[in-house]
């Protein structure tokens, strides 16, 4: 197999976290667990077998001093800042691009920056089998991960006839991608079979992802390219800034993914969470005997199920169960913990008041 290659995208403004995400250090760039945060744990999961200079990552100029600082393990020009967020089509396109001029039959592996992954022996066996795949099969290939609920947060993925040989990671060619469902809907995927969550992970080798590009989507394409043409050169960020403020903005999803033929999908059964909330969070903590989660000074008093976290000084709680408080700095959330998926509300209002301090 040709050189791996791994993209972290990172450039998400994580509103949902507010009010630890904010616009200088977004979502990613938080010890959410550990000291390591989830980009650095994202790096360090795909250091074990891709090479430091073959990592790149996509981010937004606003993250450029947070990204450099939690990244000295990687050469400053593995480190991409986009001009303006653009979706993930023009995000992997342009990383792409990088990859091509080393090596166009190489293998690229593309992940969100902010998941969390436990399993990392079984992660990487699953991303080595894709990659295979992805070589093998001149294809595009996604890692399903196996539901274990009738989700709605997730896009849903139909796998089709199964193309492992005996294998012990099941593989498949794609039938199709679907929207986030409703709950009755994700129960019959369930019931039915043969659907997977859409993890947002892609391995491909760089020239079959950059054909599927100029089939698909002929004027990006060409934009990318004359982007790429100025690569190491002085009038590379100017050009970039220039043309990629103007590339449409669509995911790879609606872009490529439902359109191409050869699309295969390798079975996740890794333990995994795309931290899309607080409550996710929660749920994924330690809890102590009251089910409550967090860290930081707090004392909780009639307190059940909740989770509470402090930067700073403390935080007592009475008589509340099943919330969600942190507070970080100038700024606190207190909310319940079915709501947490309103946060990015907050942003917007503060957005809209430009009450910048909070944000």
């Amino acid at each position: 197999m040709e050189k791996l290659y791994c993209l972290i995208m990172a450039g998400g403004s994580g509103t949902r976290f507010w009010p630890r995400s904010k616009t200088a250090k977004p979502k990613q760039y938080l010890n959410i667990f550990g000291e390591d945060s989830l980009l650095q744990s994202t790096i360090k999961r795909f250091s074990t077998f891709t090479e430091y200079e073959d990592i790149y990552i996509v981010s937004g100029k606003t993250q450029a001093k947070v990204l450099e600082e939690q990244t000295p393990m990687l050469p400053k020009q593995n480190l991409i800042y986009e001009p303006v967020g653009k979706n993930t089509l023009p995000c992997i396109g342009l990383a792409a691009m990088f990859a091509e001029i080393d090596n166009p039959e190489g293998i690229m592996v593309v992940s969100p920056s902010d998941h969390l992954i436990t399993d990392e022996d079984l992660f990487k066996d699953t991303v080595l089998t894709a990659a295979k795949v992805a070589d093998e099969k001149d294809g595009i290939v996604t890692i399903g991960i196996t539901p274990t609920y009738p989700a709605t947060g997730y896009g849903y993925i139909k796998a089709a006839d199964e193309i492992t040989s005996g294998e012990k990671i099941k593989q498949f060619k794609v039938d199709r991608f679907v929207e986030k469902p409703d709950e009755k809907t994700a129960s019959g995927y369930l019931q039915q079979g043969g659907f997977f969550w859409n993890s947002g992970l892609f391995i491909f080798k760089v020239s079959v992802f950059l054909d599927a590009v100029k089939q698909f989507a002929p004027d990006l394409y060409d934009d990318l390219k004359k982007i790429q043409a100025e690569i190491g050169k002085e009038t590379f960020e100017p050009t970039l800034d220039t043309i990629y403020r103007a590339v449409e903005g669509i995911s790879v999803d609606y872009g490529i993914m439902e359109h191409a033929q050869n699309i295969y999908l390798v079975e996740g059964n890794f333990d995994w969470n795309d931290l899309g909330s607080w409550e996710s969070v929660y749920l994924t903590d330690k809890k102590d005997e009251n089910g409550n989660a967090g860290s930081g000074e707090a004392i909780l008093l009639d307190t059940q199920n909740s989770y509470v976290y402090s930067d700073e000084g403390l935080i007592a709680v009475v008589g509340l169960d099943d919330v969600v408080v942190v507070k970080d700095g100038n700024t606190t959330l207190v909310c319940k913990r079915d709501k947490t998926e309103d946060v990015k509300k907050i942003v917007e209002q503060l957005k809209a008041g430009k009450k910048n301090e909070f944000l």
